[in-house]
């Protein structure tokens, strides 16, 4: 059983694979064989020594983007058994803390997740609690059942967004999050869709999934364009996935009256923008972020098991362990949307 333990930042190489070893199961404990899982922006945070949800302590496997098949199972699991095949929510919470008893799990004080703080989907196999298994329709494509967390995430913040049908949505950044966002705004009635994104590669994909314009922000005026696409000075809704100031600037400059402005993305800590107050005011702008996935994983499975969204589409890329170095900087280049590691 191997698995690719990230050593630090500091360290060069930053991972290693190493012969893994699992205690006897817990009553609650599920051995998952690990079939496909993705790259995210939250590992490329943490390689570079970045804050990502929560603190990292190598050596540890990452990976919180995983899907499998069970291989072994607690004396108390009765929801699965083996042969399931599963794809796995991260992330737990106390319970206890003031924000967990106040229904804001999400910013639970004592969070902690598979793939960040403990060991996670870049190995072979991953212990996991049965709590955190979702079981998938067996004829669903392992790498697009890894796709569940991302999409998760990506249903929490359309529900932060608040989009309602007939609404205009602009979603800034075409990666895998964008083009996702893309797809669920189309299902909740959005129209028309837009995407502002510099690679060409990514615009036609988003035109082929459902978008109703797709705008180059470095060749094209965004205003001009959203008024000659929508007939508006501004969209309503404005969805950030890309992490950068200048994205959150264009976010304000593209909000029309009465917009709701999602900052989606995981941004570096000190990432700042200035606060147009007066749009905010005139405007009457709302400004809203999202946080992982509060009770969206199943919600996600259900999409993933209905076929309605298409994922494969977006998997552009896949490596084995022992190219995890060449996976990472592949998931920042433009030359790709999704990348996938195959333990």
């Amino acid at each position: 059983m191997r698995g690719c333990f990230f050593l630090g930042a500091q360290h060069q190489p930053g991972f290693e694979i190493r012969e893994m070893t699992f205690p006897e199961l817990g009553p609650h404990e599920v051995l998952v064989r690990s079939k496909a899982c993705g790259i995210c922006g939250t590992d490329i945070h943490i390689r570079r020594g970045e804050a990502g949800s929560a603190e990292v302590t190598p050596p540890v496997v990452l990976g919180h983007e995983f899907a499998g098949i069970v291989e072994q199972i607690g004396s108390e699991v009765t929801e699965l058994c083996v042969g399931d095949h599963v794809t796995i929510d991260p992330n737990r919470y106390c319970g206890h803390c003031r924000p967990c008893r106040m229904g804001r799990k999400q910013n639970c004080e004592h969070l902690f997740a598979l793939g960040v703080n403990v060991n996670g989907g870049f190995a072979e196999y991953a212990l996991c609690p049965d709590s955190q298994c979702f079981k998938l329709n067996k004829d669903v494509d392992f790498d697009v059942a890894a796709m569940a967390e991302p999409l998760a995430c990506v249903i929490h913040g359309i529900d932060q967004a608040q989009i309602t049908a007939g609404q205009s949505v602009l979603v800034i950044g075409g990666g895998t999050i964008g083009l996702l966002m893309v797809q669920m705004a189309r299902l909740r009635g959005a129209s028309p869709v837009i995407l502002s994104e510099p690679v060409e590669m990514r615009r036609k994909i988003a035109l082929e999934l459902g978008a109703d314009a797709a705008i180059d922000p470095l060749q094209e005026n965004l205003a001009e364009r959203i008024r000659g696409i929508s007939g508006q000075d501004g969209v309503d809704v404005v969805i950030e996935c890309v992490g950068r100031p200048a994205a959150a600037k264009q976010a304000f400059e593209a909000a029309g009256a009465g917009a709701t402005i999602l900052f989606f993305s995981v941004p570096t800590v000190d990432a700042t923008v200035p606060l147009p107050l007066f749009d905010v005011y005139k405007k009457e702008l709302r400004i809203v972020g999202s946080m992982i996935n509060p009770d969206t994983h199943q919600r996600a499975v259900n999409l993933i098991n209905s076929g309605k969204l298409e994922i494969k589409r977006l998997i552009t890329h896949t490596y084995d362990l022992e190219h995890m170095e060449e996976a990472l900087d592949m998931q920042t280049s433009s030359e790709s949307i999704k990348v996938v590691i195959h333990p």
